[in-house]
């Protein structure tokens, strides 16, 4: 059954908050306990990446296999790390998204959920960390899948299951800060909507023409606006 209702698909790093290198630290701290290697990320690419493709390339880096046991063995130490490291960095959530996700809970038209490269503890620690985690009524992950564009799918099925509804590809909303963003939510046709708050500027995110394109979600009003015109 179709439906006018709205899915909005929120990426973590770099959209609703910044860790302020909490999680670049804790990979760091992961490899040295793991596996006593000494790490500092070069030649790593972390934005827009899943977990479990971050820990592929980690463990390729330095001449280990990436078997399926190895990966879990670095995500495990690196979930570890990053509970201890979120209250040593001074992150936040960023501007406006506060506002922003009290405005989506209360229409009965919006339904808010993650897509993101974060496993699901990763997601959970960082954004119960910052009080932001209980907006969010499900998820896809990078359990799911270490390919990024795959995770729509996933996010898509859930929210059939959970309001029993189906969500055509208009009605889906990925709203991320980088062009794996955009790229993400192209694979299942939905809007995207890119967000400069991350690594990237408005002039590189533009590029990848997303159908919209913020500064920043400060503007609450405005936001709602473009999104529900």
């Amino acid at each position: 059954m179709a439906s006018s209702r709205r899915l909005f698909l929120f990426d973590i790093d770099g959209t609703l908050i910044t860790s302020g290198g909490a999680g670049e630290s804790a990979l760091i701290d992961a490899m040295a306990s793991r596996f006593g290697v000494k790490e500092d990320l070069k030649g790593i690419t972390l934005a827009g990446a899943t977990d479990a493709l971050i820990a592929m390339a980690l463990l390729e880096k330095h001449g280990l296999e990436a078997s399926p046991e190895n990966t879990t063995a670095l995500l495990d130490s690196y979930l570890h790390h990053l509970g201890l490291s979120m209250s040593r960095h001074s992150g936040c959530v960023l501007p406006g998204i506060i506002p922003l996700l009290d405005a989506l809970k209360q229409r009965p038209d919006a339904v808010i959920a993650l897509l993101t490269g974060n496993m699901i503890r990763g997601a959970k620690i960082k954004l119960g960390h910052y009080g932001v985690w209980d907006y969010f009524e499900f998820g896809a992950f990078a359990d799911d899948h270490y390919d990024r564009n795959e995770l729509g799918k996933f996010a898509k099925a859930r929210a059939t299951e959970k309001h029993g509804i189906s969500f055509e590809p208009e009605q889906i909303y990925v709203i991320g800060d980088t062009p794996r963003d955009i790229e993400c939510g192209r694979a299942i046709g939905a809007r995207t909507v890119a967000i400069a708050t991350g690594n990237y500027s408005r002039a590189s995110l533009a590029e990848h023409s997303p159908d919209f394109l913020f500064e920043a979600l400060g503007d609450t009003p405005a936001v709602l606006e473009a999104l529900f015109s």
